[in-house]
């Protein structure tokens, strides 16, 4: 109640300066009233649901009922509508309901009923009585506020002795306070989107929202209006199929609910837990579990319904249904595609093929603990089993171009054959060649340039100068090349093999001594 009564023109006056957005102060001084009644009228009118301009189109006696007396209070129609307000606390958070809902429901049962206006006020009293927030109106299923703790819990190591600090996350569904409290060994991207999981495995359903608290694991730039979200817990929203609605920074409303939780949990299952010793970290979830099991069902002193009651009754049907599969945390990475047309993973140090049309661009790597995409504004080019074998080449043979898959196309059995076109010792040496190197890679290219002697010398000079070069221990292009320069092939047999100086790739000729 105001404590002082003013007449209905007065409060017209008022309605009319605040719709122009007037201070408290400036109406007390314009209306010629005290402050504090000014300020005690403002915050029943607030308290009514209207805007100043509905307010204004109101009848005297609609207006003047936003303002009863205590003697018109019938105190039996009041308490009866008193005993109403806990449960139409619970009904506001369904989705849908609103505060004629309620009243048209009240009507109907009650034969002294109160009219909407006063309803919408008395409604107000209680909840401010209440300290209910009516600020933020928390719609069930709507949203999930997660954070961490501010204060840490430990574990010991058994081995050491030493004492180790954890993180503590906590989710809490507004609507109902149903509440989900979980250990991790700390705040990085990938335990918080494994606590958000286990978080959400718990409720049994996905909420249309997650409000992280500005998190760095969760929010690359903060803003009031238009906060950046890191691609991991965007892409975990999306496979959760809600979105990420950050609380805005400067606006302590929107995360008193989940500090208020926090401080809960301090006094529910920390006090509990400074008692005990815990050697790891599954140890204590499985605590801490324990205790929120209870915490969960104990009555709120403003509802007089435990949190797990109002979860059930109230908020469980109005969440998703979970995916079928946990999200997988993705890794982000830039990488420019190479020449032969991969790009390179340096987390397993390895190679992905991408279509040649990219060789040169910048691309975006994707990567799971099973798979790798790879994309190009936006487009996905690419997608590949995740390898784990160091220097690995993982190839789509429909990424490269023709020459690219003619070089995959090689092998021993490959040089070798075309060798035999050449000759039967040709072939030999090719094969031998290749077999001597500790990467197969290296023999591949001396054999093509082997080959690609063909294009200077006949094939007969080449298959003399293989059958040659059989009797030396190491084979190597080098050494056919040099004997063809040198015309060895074309010389005679003899049996003074052994005054015969053979050719060999590091052979200096007389021109190096000029």
């Amino acid at each position: 109640m105001a404590a002082t009564q003013i007449d209905i023109m007065k409060i017209r006056q008022l309605l009319l300066l605040k719709s122009k957005n007037a201070s408290n102060r400036k109406i007390a001084s314009e209306v010629g009233i005290d402050r504090n009644t000014v300020n005690e009228y403002v915050r029943k009118l607030l308290a009514s649901g209207f805007s100043y301009q509905e307010l204004l189109a109101f009848e005297e006696k609609d207006l003047q009922d936003l303002f009863p007396s205590k003697e018109a209070m019938d105190k039996d129609r009041y308490a009866s509508l008193l005993g109403l307000f806990p449960g139409y606390v619970n009904e506001l958070k369904k989705p849908g309901c609103t505060r004629q809902h309620l009243w048209n429901r009240y009507k109907q049962e009650h034969i002294g009923y109160y009219s909407y206006s006063q309803f919408c006020q008395l409604f107000g009293d209680w909840l401010d009585s209440k300290k209910v927030s009516g600020k933020l109106h928390h719609i069930a299923g709507e949203k999930l506020y997660i954070d961490y703790a501010g204060k840490k819990l430990q574990i010991v190591d058994k081995e050491t002795g030493e004492i180790k600090d954890v993180e503590v996350f906590v989710g809490i569904l507004p609507a109902s306070n149903y509440t989900y409290v979980e250990a991790s060994y700390d705040q990085t991207r990938a335990s918080l989107v494994k606590s958000v999981g286990n978080c959400l495995v718990y409720f049994g359903g996905v909420p249309l929202a997650i409000v992280p608290d500005n998190l760095k694991s969760a929010v690359t730039k903060a803003s009031k209006y238009e906060p950046v979200i890191n691609k991991t817990f965007r892409d975990m929203g999306q496979h959760y199929g809600c979105v990420i609605n950050p609380t805005r920074t400067y606006s302590p409303q929107d995360k008193a609910l989940v500090e208020s939780a926090v401080n809960l949990v301090y006094q529910r299952i920390y006090y509990h837990l400074s008692k005990m010793t815990f050697f790891s970290l599954s140890d204590l979830n499985n605590q801490i579990h324990i205790l929120l099991e209870k915490y969960n069902r104990y009555k709120m002193q403003t509802t007089g319904i435990s949190r797990l009651k109002q979860f059930i009754e109230i908020e469980k049907e109005h969440l998703s249904v979970l995916p079928n599969a946990p999200y997988l945390i993705k890794n982000y990475n830039r990488a420019k595609v190479q020449k032969m047309g991969y790009i390179y993973l340096s987390e397993q140090k390895n190679y992905y093929s991408v279509p040649y049309r990219y060789i040169g661009k910048h691309v975006e790597v994707q990567h799971t603990i099973d798979t790798v995409e790879i994309f190009y504004s936006k487009e996905r080019l690419a997608t590949h089993a995740k390898s784990y074998r160091r220097g690995n080449y993982t190839t789509n043979e429909e990424h490269l171009a023709s020459t690219h898959r003619y070089y995959l196309s090689w092998s021993r059995e490959f040089f070798v054959k075309q060798a035999s076109a050449i000759g039967e010792n040709a072939a030999t040496y090719i094969g031998k060649l290749i077999d001597q190197q500790a990467y197969p890679e290296i023999g591949y290219k001396r054999a093509q340039g082997i080959l690609s002697l063909k294009k200077s010398y006949p094939g007969k000079r080449i298959e003399k100068a293989c059958l040659k070069a059989l009797d030396y221990h190491i084979c190597s292009y080098k050494t056919i090349e040099t004997i063809l320069k040198n015309n060895a092939d074309l010389e005679p047999k003899t049996e003074q093999v052994e005054h015969i100086i053979k050719p060999h790739e590091n052979l200096r000729s007389a021109s190096n001594y000029k």
